[in-house]
């Protein structure tokens, strides 16, 4: 059998541990494994080479994509899906892996109803793939937003200031709630809750009343704050898939303008943006990286196609792609309220 791997949307820190996962388990099969560059691009222009020993050694702790990544969408273009499909047959994939979030693994579950063999595997700082408890990325992303929440506290204490942290989170706000939760945040906005600036301003000086005369607000960049909207032109172009960068929207700097202007304390804002993405995997990534990875080897093997590897509970399962991509993952509202506890 011939495994093709691929990894598609934004990277995250883990992302090279299920991809040597993989590999490594697909040889042990005694399958022959295909590098595709660059997602689902590759398949469109040929980019495809075979998997080396050396390309899989040292990378565990690696972060980023040995393979590359990209935000293409084939469906965009029928001439692109058929050019996927004949590159396929050239290159003689029996089955495709793909590793990514909602977007990826949406185009998998597409081919997958087309008739072809693939088999998904979750990863998504933003943690919002039904059917899997956690995603690659997501345990690294919160590490970092809890550890940046530690240095912002004690510049925000020392200067009596209202910080606004802006952290990634589209449509769901596992990354603000988790991070937040973990770092001691003393309010959270997310997408799932709708919240007012007022309500924002009245916390802030509530917190002053009772002499702590600092706040830490972790807002989501898709965050449902009622006076804020945004006209989606001025956000620039949309990716393949449909998506303005939020970025753009600069909630934490609005947020923290609005702070200042309706309570009179000093505000500033930060935004994590990148560095959420970036550097090595935790050692949690490391490992469900490699149990997911090793899964998806495993379900190929055995002529298992259209599923997707989960992690339910501690147990790796099978997951049909269908269902995962039926809807998104939102914020387990529990969680929400627990740690609305310490706000």
């Amino acid at each position: 059998m011939r495994i093709g791997i691929l990894t598609g949307g934004g990277d995250v820190p883990g992302l090279n541990a299920a991809i040597r996962a993989v590999t490594r388990r697909s040889w042990e099969h005694g399958h022959e494994v295909m590098a595709i560059r660059n997602g689902w691009e590759g398949l469109i222009v040929g980019n495809v080479l075979p998997m080396t020993e050396q390309m899989v050694s040292g990378i565990l702790h690696v972060g980023g994509t040995i393979l590359g990544a990209s935000r293409t969408n084939p469906f965009k273009s029928e001439a692109n899906v058929q050019k996927v499909l004949d590159n396929i047959r050239k290159f003689k994939l029996d089955v495709t892996i793909p590793i990514g979030g909602e977007d990826t693994l949406g185009v998998a579950n597409k081919f997958s109803e087309m008739g072809v063999p693939v088999v998904g595997v979750p990863k998504t700082m933003d943690n919002d793939v039904y059917g899997t408890d956690y995603t690659i990325g997501f345990d690294t992303a919160v590490t970092t937003v809890a550890d940046a929440l530690d240095k912002l506290h004690t510049t925000a204490s020392s200067h009596h200031r209202a910080l606004v942290v802006e952290v990634m989170g589209r449509h769901a706000g596992w990354v603000a709630v988790v991070g937040g939760l973990a770092g001691g945040a003393d309010m959270i906005l997310i997408p799932e809750v709708k919240s007012s600036l007022d309500e924002v301003a009245a916390h802030v000086r509530w917190r002053w009343q009772r002499g702590k005369t600092f706040s830490i607000i972790v807002v989501s960049e898709g965050a449902d704050i009622e006076e804020i909207t945004y006209d989606e032109k001025e956000l620039g172009a949309k990716d393949e898939f449909g998506h303005v960068r939020l970025d753009r929207r600069g909630i934490a700097e609005t947020v923290a303008r609005e702070i200042e202007r309706r309570t009179g304390f000093e505000s500033r804002s930060v935004v994590l943006g990148h560095l959420q993405r970036g550097g090595s995997p935790t050692v949690f990534d490391r490992v469900l990286a490699t149990r997911l990875g090793v899964k998806a080897a495993d379900l190929a093997h055995e002529g298992t196609f259209g599923v997707m590897a989960a992690l339910q509970g501690n147990k790796i399962v099978s997951v049909p792609l269908k269902e995962a991509m039926s809807r998104l993952k939102t914020v387990d509202l529990e969680l929400y309220d627990l740690a609305r506890t310490f706000f």
